[in-house]
């Protein structure tokens, strides 16, 4: 379970450096990323499902983590994590495939984590 620690201290630790030294533009553009998966006309599960495919295809490992853990968070299906994998193969080519493989690894990390019990913070 090492993987996700890592990534949600290092994710911390780096945004609250962020938080205090950052400007306007800065603390602007953090703001805006958090609202946009709010509900709206489409549900949070769906944006984040959308996040995931454009992380996926963007090749952004950090992105795949946060999006599969709010993924995980909100109850997203094994099932419905491998639709969204095959629509970023679709979408990306097999250049994407690395990341699959990283998406799968974040989720048997994930799943390892419900089986205990514990919960997973962003």
């Amino acid at each position: 379970m090492i993987l996700i620690e890592e990534f949600t201290d290092y994710r911390a630790r780096l945004n609250k450096l962020i938080n205090e030294k950052g400007n306007i533009h800065t603390k602007r553009f953090m703001n805006l990323d958090s609202q946009v998966y709010e509900e709206g006309a489409l549900s949070t599960k769906t944006k984040e499902m959308l996040g995931l495919v454009a992380s996926m295809v963007l090749r952004c490992n950090d992105c795949i983590t946060y999006h599969m853990i709010r993924l995980f968070q909100i109850g997203t299906t094994d099932e419905e994590f491998f639709e969204i994998f095959n629509v970023a193969l679709i979408v990306g080519g097999s250049i994407v495939i690395p990341h699959l493989r990283k998406a799968v690894e974040v989720l048997q990390e994930l799943r390892e984590y419900e089986k205990d019990g514990k919960t997973v913070s962003l």
